[in-house]
């Protein structure tokens, strides 16, 4: 956010950010997060990013060195990626388990009237 806001203010300067020493740290910090977000995968999920993106606090620190390496808009960015491919994979692994009879409804839920 701090390099944003420079940014900002002196939009002649050089963006040391797009250097491709910093990209590479940017990467590794990326890697490292969605790494954390894999292996932790099983724990309850109590810290919230951006684009909906829920992850647990193991990945708590990795989350920090990830958004402190990044412009916030590469951070937005890389979630909707990671959420956009992490719900296309729940949907076709999905589409397994649901292959088999369908389960239709009763015809009646409720004793029909009785004519007496």
């Amino acid at each position: 956010m701090a390099k944003e806001a420079l940014a900002t203010r002196n939009p002649d300067g050089v963006h040391t950010d797009v250097f491709s020493a910093s990209r590479q740290a940017c990467y590794k910090a990326r890697d490292a997060f969605y790494a954390c977000l894999e292996k932790e995968s099983d724990k309850k999920q109590t810290e919230i990013g951006s684009k909906g993106l829920l992850y647990p606090a193991q990945c708590k620190p990795a989350r920090d060195q990830f958004v402190n390496n990044l412009r916030a808009s590469w951070v937005k960015h890389f979630d909707a990626l990671h959420c956009k491919s992490r719900s296309l994979k729940r949907l076709l692994d999905d589409k397994e388990s649901r292959r088999g009879p369908l389960s239709l409804p009763q015809p009646y839920t409720f004793k029909p009237p009785s004519t007496s």
